[in-house]
């Protein structure tokens, strides 16, 4: 794998990250140290977590992650030197009264102080690249597919605040690089035009879901991003393991379902974009195009994502090490361009059922 430029910045990462919100819930601190190692060993440089994590979020496993993957760093001579890590700042509670005692709020001071807070649980000198979280604009995410004007409030929220508060932190060296996640194409526009004109940090990165499940990326936002120069970091590649083929012969939740995996054994998640039956059908659709063409699930999902123009580094998500290796063994693959077009034609008739 050859390393990647994040947007204008001079962050140089892996085509692949390792997204880390399973640990602390999922994962144990052990096993996460081994998949951390692991990664490092197989050329992964690009670690993502945030403060929300682990996942499903919960007061008893808020900031967790962060604080294993803190100790890892310390525990291993040298890994802080090989890694870029990212980081996120959650935007405004959406109900969880323990972030921020529920603020409707992300001011630039909140900014600041997760951040710091941040930098003492990874047990670092500097962040690498800081993104908020969310939004604390109202905008359709999470499975929310319409902007509601009547649901605004300016007052609730001001880049340019954001921006000056991340213009401390890199002048202190704290933040190396900004960027966001779950943004639209205005957020973006906005984002930059604001920085350039009062001179204030360039985001280089939007985090956003992208995936056969969910193309949304492609209605606008991915020529916003490639004009202005902003990289994609895609997540949920393989929709909460819909496109492993984990579940296809079982449903979710029915008998031989694995228990362990994450839309089997937390119903919170099956409530959200990737418990529909809409997902759900997509996802046998793709995962037998998988195998019509003599790979698996997760070799097609993932090397879609990995060989999209529109993708500077992919965001995985494992529990388990065979998992992992499995994940980056499908780095390399081509897929032919029969196989791409039958791709789009199923998304032209179930268009994008995760959105």
């Amino acid at each position: 794998m050859k390393n990647i430029q994040l947007g204008t910045s001079d962050l140089h990462v892996s085509p692949i990250c390792l997204g880390t919100m399973t640990f602390g819930e999922q994962v144990d601190a052990p096993g996460s140290y081994q998949i951390l190692n692991r990664a490092l060993e197989r050329g992964i440089n690009f670690i993502d977590t945030a403060e929300l994590y682990a996942v499903p979020p919960k007061p008893e496993t808020f900031q967790t992650t962060e604080k294993i993957i803190g100790d890892w760093l310390h525990a291993t001579p040298g890994a802080r030197d090989k890694v870029v890590i990212a980081t996120k700042v959650c935007g405004p509670s959406r109900g969880m009264p323990w972030i921020r005692n529920g603020s409707p709020l992300l001011t630039g001071a909140d900014i600041i102080a997760a951040c710091e807070a941040s930098l003492q649980r990874l047990r670092t000198d500097v962040i690498d690249l800081y993104q908020i979280h969310w939004p604390a604009r109202t905008v359709p995410m999470f499975g929310g597919m319409y902007f509601d004007p009547s649901k605004d409030n300016p007052e609730t929220h001001s880049i340019e605040s954001q921006l000056r508060a991340m213009q401390t932190l890199v002048d202190a060296g704290k933040v190396r690089a900004i960027g966001l996640s779950n943004e639209t194409p205005f957020g973006v526009h906005e984002f930059v035009r604001v920085a350039e004109q009062l001179g204030l940090p360039r985001i280089a990165t939007v985090q956003n879901c992208y995936g056969l499940l969910n193309r949304t990326v492609e209605n606008g936002l991915d020529e916003t991003m490639h004009r202005l120069q902003v990289s994609l970091l895609a997540y949920s590649p393989l929709a909460f393991g819909l496109l492993t083929g984990k579940y296809d012969h079982t449903g979710l939740t029915g008998p031989g379902a694995p228990a362990a995996a994450r839309l089997a054994r937390f119903e919170s998640m099956r409530k959200q974009r990737w418990g529909r039956p809409e997902a759900y059908a997509a996802a046998l659709r793709y995962n037998a195009l998988a195998a019509q063409f003599g790979m698996s699930p997760t070799q097609l999902a993932l090397a879609f994502c990995y060989t999209k123009w529109q993708v500077a580094s992919t965001i995985i998500g494992v529990t388990t090490l065979e998992q992992l290796d499995e994940d980056i063994d499908a780095w390399g693959t081509t897929l032919p361009t029969d196989l791409l077009q039958q791709i789009d034609a199923i998304r032209w008739e179930i268009r994008d059922p995760a959105v």
